[in-house]
C-alpha cells in the first residue's frame, strides 16, 4: 500500500479522496507516495488563515516575529538530516540538497536578523516625515501594516524546501500567514519539512498550511488583502496572473519565471588567466548542480569569438569529469532529473535547440552511470550546444531545456555581448567574468535593463563569491520580461510586499503618537527628571530635556583645534575667509556637538550604559565666537534588544537639537544610547 501524501489545512492533517497519482523516486523509479486534492475545501484554508493565523501574527511585533523565525531556523537545523534522507528521492546530490535545505533554513536565519531593522511594533514606519505646511503644524508620513489576508505560494519542483522557506520567512516577518502549494513532483519533501514546523509548535496556529499536489482551484478564493506568488514556467504564471479573480480583486501577484540566464566571458579573460579558469569552473557548476534544474542556471554561454574553441574544449574536459548516477554512491557529481516526465520535457527541448545549433558535447543516448539503472531513473547527460549566429536565430534565446543543457554563443565586441544577452527578453541573472573593471562597468550598465541580478566574477572576489546561481536573501530575486517582472526577497524590500503602505497626515504631535517615533515640531513631554536617570521601560517617546546654555568663545575654538588636530583654515585662519560663506572664525561642527553633549549628559552613574553611536548628524548654521547654544534632547525612538552579557537593555534614539540665541537650530543629530532595563529577568 503506497502512502498518500497528506495536506495540512485548518489545523489538521488530512488526505484527499481517491487513490491519487503515483510519484516516483528519481533514481530507482520506485513509488514514493501518491497525491490527490480531491475533496479538499480550499475555502476553509483561506478562512482559517484569515481568521486565526492572520490576527495572531498581526498582534506580534517585528521583534517577536523575528525571534520566532530565529527559533524556527535553529529547530530546522537540528532536524536537517532527516530532510536530507527524504531529498534523495528527488535525484539530488548532497550538494544539491544542501542548497535546497540549508539554503532555505539560511533564509529563515537571515530574515530573523532583519528584525533589527524594524521597530518594536506590529507595523513599520516607512521613510521620513514630510513637511506639508509653512509653519510646520501639518505634516505627513507613511506607515506600513500587515495585510489582513493570506499569502498563497505556488512553488516549483526544483527547490521544495528553499522555495517554501525563502518566501514564508518573509511573509511571517511581515505578519501574514501563508498557504504553501509545492509542485507535485517533489511535494513529499516539502511535506516533511512542514510537518516538522507544525510539530515544533513555534508558529501560531494558522500561520502555515500545506496543499500537497495539484492546485486546481486554489486561487478561486483570493481577495484584495491576499498576496499570490508563483515560481515556475512563464506560460503557466501568465495564465494564473490573468485569472479573473486576480484581476477583479487587484491581488498582488509576484511572478518569478524560469529564464534564459547568461554567463559572459570578458575579452581579457584568455586561457592562462585566473578569470578564464574561474569562468569554466562556474559554468560547469551551473550546468550540473541540481542537474541543471535551477531557475538561475546558465543557459547561454556568451564568449569572445576568438575564444570559442578554447571555451568549448575546456568546458568539455570539465564536463567529462562529471560522474552521473545514484547520489548515495561516493563520487557521483550529478544525479537525475526530478522524474520521467521532466526527462521527456527536457528531451523535447533539446531536439528544438538542435534545429539551429550544433551539439558539441553530450548525448541523449545512454551514458555510464554509477550505482544506478538508466532505464529506471530520470538520467540525462550534460549537453553543450554551439550556435555561430546568436543574433540571427531565436532558439537559444527562447527555448529553455530545464536540465543540464547550455549553448555557447560567440560575440565580437562588448556591445554585441550586451545585445546577445538582451535577446533572452529578460532574465533572473547574468554574470560576467573579467578582471577589467571598465569591461565590467560597460556590461553591467548596458545589460542591467534586462537582468534582475548581475554578478561580476574575478580573482579578487572568487574565494568568497556565492556564485552565479545563488540569489541572496538580502538582495532582490526576480527579473524583467520573460523572468516574470517580479521581485522577492531583498531584505526589507521583500517584507514590504506583504504590507499595505498608507500615507498619514496630521500634526507632528499626533503623528508622533501614531508612529511611536518623535516627529520634529511635535509637543515635548516633561520627563519629570533627567532622562539619563530613567530606565528603558520608563522612558517615553517625546520626553524632552531642555538644557542650560553655554557661550562659545574663540578660546574654545583654538583649544578644540589643538586637541582634535583639526586646523582647517575656517577654524584657525581668519585671513583666509575671503570668498567663503563664513563671516569670521567658525566653531568646528564636532565641537558644537561635543559641547552639546556636555550640556545634556548627566555625569553620575545611572541606567545609561554607553553611547552606541551617531545615526544622523548635520550642521545647519555657522557658530561664531559669542554665540550662545542650548540643547533640546528628545526621545525619538526606542529599540528593543535581546538580553546579552547578562544585562537586559535597549537602545534609545535621542534627537539632539542644538540651537543658538536666536532660537535657530545650528546642529541636529540622532544619537543612540544603550540604557539598562529595570526588569533584568
Amino acid at each position: 500500500m503506497i502512502d498518500k501524501i497528506p495536506h495540512f489545512i485548518a489545523g489538521e492533517w488530512i488526505h484527499g479522496d481517491g487513490d491519487g497519482e503515483v510519484l516516483h523516486h528519481a533514481i530507482t523509479g520506485e513509488a514514493v507516495g501518491t497525491h490527490t486534492i480531491k475533496g479538499l475545501d480550499f475555502s476553509a484554508a483561506y478562512d482559517y488563515a484569515r481568521n486565526v493565523g492572520n490576527p495572531a501574527l498581526r498582534k506580534m511585533t517585528f521583534q517577536e516575529r523575528g525571534l520566532m523565525l530565529k527559533a524556527l531556523a535553529f529547530h530546522l537545523m537540528e532536524k536537517k538530516e532527516q530532510f536530507y534522507e527524504v531529498s534523495k528521492a528527488t535525484g539530488a546530490t548532497r550538494i544539491d540538497s544542501w542548497i535546497d535545505i540549508e539554503g532555505g533554513i539560511g533564509n529563515v536565519f537571515s530574515n530573523a536578523s532583519l528584525r533589527r531593522q524594524f521597530p518594536n511594533t506590529s507595523y513599520h514606519v516607512d521613510g521620513d516625515m514630510v513637511g506639508l505646511s509653512k509653519g510646520g503644524s501639518f505634516v505627513g508620513h507613511h506607515i506600513m501594516v500587515p495585510k489582513e489576508g493570506v499569502a498563497v505560494h505556488i512553488n516549483a519542483f526544483n527547490f521544495p524546501v528553499w522555495g517554501m522557506l525563502e518566501k514564508a520567512a518573509v511573509n511571517w516577518l511581515a505578519g501574514m500567514p501563508c498557504i504553501i502549494k509545492p509542485a507535485e513532483q517533489t511535494c513529499y519533501l516539502t511535506q516533511a519539512v512542514v510537518k516538522e514546523i507544525i510539530d515544533s509548535g513555534i508558529l501560531p496556529d494558522g500561520a502555515l498550511q500545506l496543499v500537497s499536489g495539484y492546485g486546481n482551484g486554489i486561487l478561486d478564493y483570493v481577495d484584495s488583502q491576499d498576496v499570490v506568488t508563483f515560481t515556475g514556467s512563464f506560460e503557466t504564471g501568465k495564465k494564473l496572473k490573468t485569472l479573473p479573480q486576480i484581476i477583479e480583486n487587484s491581488v498582488p501577484f509576484n511572478l518569478e519565471a524560469d529564464s534564459l540566464n547568461c554567463a559572459v566571458l570578458g575579452e581579457d579573460a584568455v586561457p592562462g588567466t585566473a578569470e578564464f579558469d574561474l569562468f569554466i569552473k562556474e559554468v560547469r557548476k551551473e550546468i550540473t548542480v541540481k542537474a541543471g534544474q535551477k531557475c538561475t542556471a546558465v543557459r547561454r554561454i556568451i564568449v569572445p569569438e576568438k575564444l570559442v574553441e578554447d571555451v568549448q574544449i575546456a568546458l568539455g574536459k570539465a564536463l567529462t569529469k562529471t560522474t552521473i548516477g545514484d547520489p548515495s554512491v561516493e563520487g557521483v557529481r550529478m544525479g537525475a532529473l526530478a522524474g520521467k516526465e521532466q526527462l521527456a520535457e527536457v528531451t523535447k527541448k533539446v531536439a528544438e535547440l538542435a534545429k539551429t545549433s550544433e551539439m558539441v558535447y553530450g548525448t541523449l543516448d545512454k551514458v555510464e552511470l554509477m550505482g544506478a539503472d538508466w532505464d529506471k531513473g530520470a538520467f540525462i547527460s550534460p549537453i553543450l550546444f554551439l550556435n555561430q549566429n546568436p543574433l540571427g536565430v531565436d532558439e537559444p534565446h527562447n527555448v529553455e531545456a530545464f536540465g543540464p543543457v547550455s549553448t555557447i554563443l560567440p560575440y565580437k565586441t562588448i556591445d554585441e555581448a550586451i545585445a546577445i544577452s538582451k535577446k533572452g527578453k529578460g532574465s533572473l541573472v547574468s554574470s560576467i567574468t573579467t578582471a577589467d573593471d571598465k569591461i565590467a562597468t560597460e556590461y553591467t550598465i548596458g545589460a542591467a535593463t534586462h537582468h534582475g541580478r548581475i554578478l561580476v566574477l574575478n580573482e579578487a572576489c572568487a574565494k568568497e563569491s556565492t556564485g552565479h546561481g545563488s540569489p541572496m536573501p538580502m538582495l532582490t530575486h526576480g527579473g524583467p520580461g520573460r523572468a516574470g517582472g517580479g521581485e522577492e526577497m531583498g531584505g526589507k524590500r521583500g517584507v514590504m510586499h506583504y504590507m499595505q503602505r498608507t500615507a498619514i497626515q496630521g500634526s507632528p504631535t499626533t503623528l508622533t503618537e501614531i508612529t511611536q517615533q518623535y516627529q520634529y515640531g511635535g509637543e515635548y513631554k516633561d520627563p519629570g527628571q533627567h532622562l539619563f536617570s530613567k530606565y528603558f521601560e520608563d522612558i517615553e517617546v517625546g520626553e524632552t530635556v531642555i538644557t542650560a546654555k553655554r557661550t562659545v568663545t574663540e578660546t574654545d575654538i583654538v583649544n578644540f583645534a589643538n586637541v582634535s588636530w583639526d586646523h582647517f583654515y575656517a577654524h584657525t585662519d581668519e585671513t583666509s575667509l575671503e570668498g567663503t560663506t563664513f563671516e569670521g572664525r567658525v566653531a568646528h561642527g564636532y565641537f558644537v556637538l561635543s559641547a552639546a553633549a556636555g550640556l545634556f549628559v548627566q555625569a553620575k552613574k545611572g541606567p545609561v550604559l554607553l553611547n552606541y553611536g551617531l545615526e544622523t548628524c548635520r550642521f545647519t548654521k555657522p557658530v561664531y565666537p559669542g554665540a550662545t547654544i542650548g540643547v533640546r534632547l528628545t526621545v525619538k525612538e526606542k529599540v528593543e534588544q535581546e538580553k546579552k552579557d547578562d544585562i537586559a537593555k535597549g537602545i534609545v534614539k535621542f534627537l539632539v537639537d542644538v540651537y543658538d540665541e536666536t532660537g535657530e537650530t545650528v546642529a541636529i543629530a540622532t544619537i543612540l544610547t544603550m540604557i539598562k532595563k529595570k526588569n533584568q529577568d
